[in-house]
């Protein structure tokens, strides 16, 4: 399995890091089969595969369960898990916390946050950590675009800088202006991995629901490479078709006993 170190000599070389987020096993294999880099158990997994309405709402438990899932789908690949809202509050509870995520099969834990204290508590514990600025969706109330004036990209940056120092091996910079996210990945030592942050990043993330057209909503920063949620909504409704009029199942779906074991069935019945 790769180490994180791998991953800043891709960005030495200049060679891009493809990022996926993937929740369940079926999903990690088929991504990791198809040359993704790393994989992303996000808290996304809240509002894109659990039902919830925030991310604020998914729990410990929950990135637990489905960066294990992930872990059996793909087991030789690289996986970051989030540490979901309200679990970093201190360093003694994001050390804690981020052993449940690496007991689960995580490689590396990720937060939000310009936090460089807790950065250098997790690496200082043996942690592999990824941090994240820009849109914080645990932390901030409106999903909005990020680092628009001068101010708040010069803070951004010497964000990113400080959490650099503090010892990160990612950072994610999600929506914010495409020169803002050039000078940063330059800026720093860490990969940095974008979300609706252009093109002069060292690797970009997106994710999978996005990605494959399940999520009903389009966004800008996301580019549908498939219309999944059409096709699976079609094949379900040719389902429950089929069913209605009697056309499935047919006899190639089912299976019959053999000839002396259904004699014996059938006088069994008689009795």
């Amino acid at each position: 399995m790769k180490q994180a170190s791998h991953f800043a000599d891709m960005k030495r070389r200049g060679e891009k890091i493809v990022v996926l987020t993937a929740y369940d096993a079926p999903t990690a294999r088929i991504e990791a089969a198809a040359g993704v880099d790393l994989i992303l158990v996000g808290d996304s997994v809240g509002t894109n595969l659990l039902g919830y309405s925030h991310e604020r709402e998914v729990t410990l438990t929950d990135m637990a369960h489905h960066i294990a899932a992930a872990r059996r789908g793909a087991p030789d690949i690289y996986i970051i898990g989030d540490l979901p809202y309200a679990t970093y509050d201190t360093p003694e509870q994001a050390l804690a916390n981020a052993e449940v995520l690496r007991k689960a099969g995580a490689n590396c834990v990720k937060f939000e946050g310009a936090e460089p204290d807790l950065a250098r508590a997790l690496k200082g514990a043996g942690f592999d950590v990824c941090c994240h600025i820009g849109l914080e969706s645990q932390h901030q109330p409106e999903k909005r675009r990020q680092g628009k004036t001068a101010d708040a990209a010069c803070k951004l940056l010497n964000d990113a800088i400080a959490l650099d120092v503090a010892g990160q091996d990612f950072i994610v910079l999600e929506l914010l202006p495409r020169e803002l996210a050039e000078r940063i990945a330059r800026s720093i030592r860490a990969p940095a991995i974008g979300i609706g942050a252009g093109d002069k990043t060292d690797g970009q993330v997106l994710v999978v629901n996005d990605l494959a057209g399940i999520t009903e909503r389009d966004f800008k920063h996301n580019h549908r490479y498939a219309a999944i949620g059409k096709a699976l909504g079609d094949a379900v409704a040719a389902y429950a078709s089929d069913v209605r009029a009697g056309r499935f199942p047919r006899e190639e779906h089912s299976f019959q006993m053999a000839d002396e074991e259904r004699a014996l069935f059938l006088r069994c019945c008689d009795k």
